[in-house]
């Protein structure tokens, strides 16, 4: 009698189970929305979870996929999901873009918004593109995330393109400076509990791609990615908890390291937006290269004028210790150095110079200044800049982020009134909720007085859309990681031409990225050696220079010395004509991690840049983007026959080209092309 009782009492639980599974299965209800052109469709699913899912025609990009936002109170939006008022909507607007690789960005999709009971909703937006959706509060009441679930499933084992953390601060899991190589892996193979940065990329087969990234992150978090632990082939976000304590730490001292983190990710108001979470799609990698996501996800300026804004070229000495020769003072932190950098940004019409680190403090050594608010006595600041506006070259200085989040209320006054034209702010190394605020506040600052902003330590996230001061993020494993790339069995471990035709395709995709090329002491695989104050590059003079057309950078760097460029002056002439930001931009063919050509056009002159891996190759350019009615004149250099030895090696020439022709380029390993395309009569 006792084991029929129990046996019948568990067979009714198990029935109720089931019957509440059927109820809960039964009451979900889906929400489907298309893209534009109809090739991508989002699925929402709203019942016991929220979750969505994206195709691409009959390719499954994101498979069921669960997301919510978990409360202080234990409160879950996106558990019991009751949809009280669902809206729909097709956008299709642009805006213009003027420091950017257009000139205009067209935005058109089609909106699905779910309003939930509990004063939430989750907006869905679907282009033909890609895919995204972000939640909405509407409460009174300050809010705490203790943790936000954001899940990417994917129905197959495939490759993705994975940049780890794997360089923290002090060891503290959040402080990094978001520069990583690629591994490139299945995502089975993605190590546990091993945090990735975003944009991250998986090849779904067929030319197709899926990009995970995130946008708009003020007052919150960044996204890191893991490995999910309770799905297989897929991948879980997670947040830097808020840094309740900390020390400073780091290289020299110049970061906050965290040493307490709170319970929760986010205390915030009660009425907001959160960031976006996206999925970039292609077709062909070309697309990669030339997606707007970001900017058609940010937030609009906030500047209302931008008249002030000037993107331009540096000349920048940190890269090259300021290795000068045939000058008649001691080269290094002084004002003489610093004069004869403006003489050189004059001679070559450079817009500004950037004095790094050591400018103040009380030595020429000191890169913990206790403030910003002195110069370094060998630096006579008002004199440099005299000096450059008389030969009308402007001055950027470096900041540690610690200090400009302590002073810049006496710092950007001080400083823009002395006629300094923006800062680079150095070692920021985190995107908690902490750090974020911090990069919003300083934005504002500067932009109230017209400085410019170059932020270190930090990913593109958008906000160089609602600031556009903000002409330039580092974020990359850019022209200094070779300063000091480590080497095994005599080999460099580091693959540098390889990650030059990546990061078009996957970095690029949040935003510009501070690389600093422009090397002329340029090394083959056997001959390249990381040598800190006499530093070269990998692959060949030509696909550094290169570079200027492919990489988008708004403020760009020449990082090598006036000597160095003086010596390579026909170089250093077709470098000096590439602007940094475009109106058009056409991206003519390439492959993860293989090669790139890229075509960009400014005031009615084309330039086409290429590079490729250390494979040589050869590539048919395709120059039908030409207007048909125009006669052009094409100013090329390309790898010289030596190159594969010499990577110096280059090949100068101008010849007659025409919306008809096709030209058959050679690349040799590490190699490059690159060309200005001009109007003749």
């Amino acid at each position: 009698m006792i084991n029929f009782c129990k046996n019948r009492t568990s067979f009714l639980v198990l029935l109720c189970l089931f019957v509440v599974s059927c109820v809960n299965a039964q009451s979900a209800k889906t929400y489907p929305v298309k893209s534009p052109d109809g090739k991508i469709e989002v699925v929402v699913s709203a019942g016991s979870e929220l979750t969505w899912q994206a195709n691409h025609e009959n390719t499954k990009v994101i498979v069921p996929s669960a997301i919510s936002m978990t409360l202080s109170t234990g409160e879950v939006l996106g558990e019991n999901v009751r949809v009280s008022k669902v809206t729909r909507q097709f956008v299709d607007s642009s805006f213009e873009t003027p420091f950017y690789k257009k000139s205009r960005v067209t935005d058109r999709y089609n909106q699905l918004i779910l309003q939930c009971r509990g004063n939430f909703s989750v907006e869905f937006r679907v282009y033909d593109d890609g895919v995204s959706y972000r939640f909405h509060t509407n409460r009174k009441e300050e809010l705490t995330i203790t943790d936000e679930l954001t899940t990417f499933s994917f129905d197959g084992n495939y490759k993705a393109f994975v940049p780890y953390i794997n360089d923290m601060r002090d060891g503290e899991r959040y402080s990094f400076s978001f520069e990583s190589f690629y591994d490139e892996i299945k995502l089975s193979e993605i190590k546990k509990d091993s945090l990735s940065i975003v944009p991250l990329l998986v090849d779904l087969g067929n030319g197709k791609k899926a990009a995970l990234m995130d946008s708009d992150t003020e007052d919150y978090p960044g996204l890191f990615l893991i490995s999910n632990p309770n799905s297989k082939n897929s991948l879980k976000g997670a947040f830097a908890p808020y840094p309740s304590e900390g020390k400073m730490g780091g290289y020299r001292e110049l970061n906050f390291i965290a040493t307490k983190r709170a319970n929760y990710i986010a205390q915030t108001k009660g009425k907001r937006t959160f960031p976006w979470r996206a999925v970039v799609i292609s077709e062909k990698d070309t697309e990669l290269a030339n997606n707007d996501m970001a900017q058609k996800l940010a937030s609009p300026s906030r500047i209302k004028d931008v008249s002030w804004i000037k993107p331009g070229k540096v000349a920048w000495d940190w890269w090259n210790t300021t290795n000068l020769s045939h000058v008649d003072f001691k080269a290094g932190m002084n004002t003489p150095t610093y004069k004869y950098f403006i003489d050189f940004a004059a001679a070559n019409q450079l817009e500004y110079i950037i004095i790094d680190a050591g400018w103040s403090g009380s030595d020429n050594t000191s890169w913990k200044s206790p403030t910003l608010m002195e110069c370094n006595p060998a630096i006579d600041l008002k004199e440099i800049i005299a000096h450059g506006k008389q030969k009308k070259v402007d001055v950027i200085l470096w900041a540690p982020w610690f200090l400009m989040d302590q002073e810049m209320d006496q710092v950007f006054p001080h400083y823009a009134a002395m006629g300094v034209k923006g800062f680079k702010v150095d070692f920021l190394d985190s995107d908690d909720q902490k750090m974020n605020r911090s990069m919003y506040k300083i934005a504002k600052a500067a932009a109230d007085n017209k400085l410019l902003l170059d932020l270190h330590g930090m990913k593109a996230t958008g906000i160089q859309r609602t600031y556009p001061n903000i002409v330039n993020f580092e974020g990359v494993k850019g022209l200094e990681n070779f300063k000091w790339a480590p080497t095994m069995y005599g080999q460099i471990k580091d693959d540098a031409p390889r990650y030059d035709v990546t990061i078009p395709y996957i970095r690029m995709l949040a935003g510009p990225l501070d690389y600093t090329p422009g090397a002329m002491k340029n090394a083959t695989r056997a001959t390249f050696r990381s040598i800190n104050d006499h530093p070269m590059s990998q692959g060949t003079r030509v696909h550094q220079m290169a570079m200027y057309t492919i990489y988008e950078a708004p403020l760009q760097m020449l990082s090598d010395s006036p000597t160095s460029y003086m010596r390579e002056q026909e170089c250093t002439d077709f470098i000096a004509k590439v602007p940094t930001v475009f109106e058009e931009t056409v991206v003519l063919d390439g492959e993860v991690g293989e090669y790139i050509v890229m075509a960009r056009k400014k005031d009615d002159i084309w330039f086409v840049g290429a590079m490729t891996n250390w494979t040589e190759r050869e590539k048919t350019i395709d120059f039908s983007f030409l207007d048909s009615n125009g006669s052009y004149e094409a100013e090329i250099f390309m790898d010289g026959i030596n190159s594969d030895v010499e990577a110096t090696d280059y090949k100068r020439e101008v010849v007659r080209i025409s919306a008809k022709d096709k030209k058959t380029v050679k690349m040799y390993p590490g190699g490059g092309w690159t060309a200005r395309i001009y109007r003749v009569k």
